[in-house]
């Protein structure tokens, strides 16, 4: 309840903007690991994180009319730990070396494929279909995790915070789209799955690759890893030849 009335004291003119964005963080907080226990016991895919979570935020946002600028004075750190997360990444490498010793062709096939499709079905796009330039050039990287995408879209000319989203979107429909996919070409290996999720998917593949096998996810997770470390390697590349 006093949560509840912290939240309704946001459209109060008596409160400051320091406060309203502490309770902003606090919202942000609580909406991430209420969604990520519910998720964890009822397994409904509106529930999980990357869905729920920015969902119930936008209502939040919306409803008090917060401004965004408000919202994120103290969110912004929050922001800030990908640039940790993308160094975080080279433990899963080494931990699964000997995975990666077995399994190097799947995992480059993977890593190669998702690199290409991601670009190729982007450039398409903007081909048939009109795209304001900072759109379309954001577009380019949605297939790689956001620590990577966010570093390699200034290559492109894409806007970070546009490129975020896109990646956002692109990781919920392949979590969503990924059961049928896998139903309709037959693919019943494991190797094959993950390094699948990991490559068109990014984050939220890997999750769902986690939730099929172990071996899934860990195949989802690298194939990922190594997607996104080749997209911000060949970004001025890939730039050149597509913008």
């Amino acid at each position: 309840m006093q949560f509840l009335s912290s939240l309704t004291l946001m459209t109060s003119p008596l409160m400051t903007s320091q406060t309203a964005a502490l309770i902003c963080l606090l919202a942000t907080l609580v909406a991430y690991f209420s969604s990520k226990f519910l998720y964890r016991h009822y397994h409904y895919w509106w529930l999980s994180p990357i869905i729920s979570t920015p969902a119930s935020l936008m209502l939040l946002v919306v409803i008090f009319s917060v401004p965004l600028p408000t919202y994120f004075v103290y969110n912004h750190y929050l922001s800030a730990l990908l640039a940790p997360a993308t160094i975080a990444f080279a433990l899963p490498i080494y931990r699964e070396r000997k995975l990666i010793g077995r399994y190097p062709l799947t995992i480059s096939i993977g890593v190669i494929t998702g690199l290409l499709v991601g670009l190729l079905s982007s450039w398409l796009i903007e081909q048939f279909v009109y795209l304001p330039p900072e759109l379309s050039r954001s577009l380019l990287v949605r297939s790689v995790s956001t620590p990577f995408a966010i570093e390699a879209t200034s290559a492109f000319g894409g806007v970070p915070d546009l490129t975020a989203t896109l990646v956002l979107i692109t990781g919920v429909l392949g979590m969503l789209l990924c059961g049928p996919v896998f139903k309709l070409a037959k693919i019943k290996s494991p190797l094959a799955k993950g390094a699948a999720l990991g490559g068109a998917a990014h984050g939220v593949g890997a999750a769902k690759a986690a939730e099929i096998g172990q071996e899934e996810g860990v195949v989802a997770s690298l194939t990922m890893i190594f997607t996104g470390i080749a997209m911000v390697i060949g970004a001025p590349l890939f730039a050149y030849v597509l913008v």
